[in-house]
């Protein structure tokens, strides 16, 4: 497994310009941090074959391709659906609509991110999909109203 203390400064500051901008060109990077073209793609390559960098990808603005409901919903399962945790998983992962699931420790066993064109959509995904997964006792859903901070880019220090 990659180990976070073998990154030079280097590199470092590589992974914080490709988190901010990964279509810059390898030329412009270099030139960034202070190094030449090659030394500079080996450093990227090693990122990439190491599993630093997971992949490159387009943010893409959920309001101008009409999703304009963003719903975060706890999930909680009943006794029986806790031991299919991996069902429930898996189930999840074929949602086009859940960008995040993550398994909690606490009240409740999943915390998920959905979107949906609106409210309505959302209540249809919920009745017809969500709340039908097997095991599912409880889901309290909770719309946000508006955006304060929303970043990909984790702090590399």
């Amino acid at each position: 497994m990659a180990d976070p203390e073998s990154l030079d400064p280097y590199e470092k500051r590589i992974l914080a310009l490709l988190q901010e901008d990964a279509s810059l060109p390898t030329a412009a990077i270099a030139e960034k941090v202070g190094l030449s073209a090659s030394p500079c793609w080996r450093r990227i390559d090693r990122l990439e074959k190491e599993g630093f960098i997971k992949r490159r990808v387009a943010l893409i603005d959920r309001h101008k391709i009409g999703l304009n409901a963003h719903v975060f919903a706890q999930v909680k399962l009943n006794t029986h659906g806790r031991k299919h945790l991996d069902e429930f998983a898996e189930a999840i992962r074929a949602f086009p609509e859940v960008l995040e699931c993550f398994v909690l420790m606490g009240s409740v066993d999943f915390l998920l991110r959905i979107v949906a064109t609106d409210i309505d959509a959302y209540e249809r995904f919920f009745f017809d999909r969500l709340s039908q997964l097997p095991g599912v006792q409880e889901v309290n859903s909770t719309v946000a109203l508006s955006e304060i901070k929303s970043t990909t880019s984790l702090p590399i220090q």
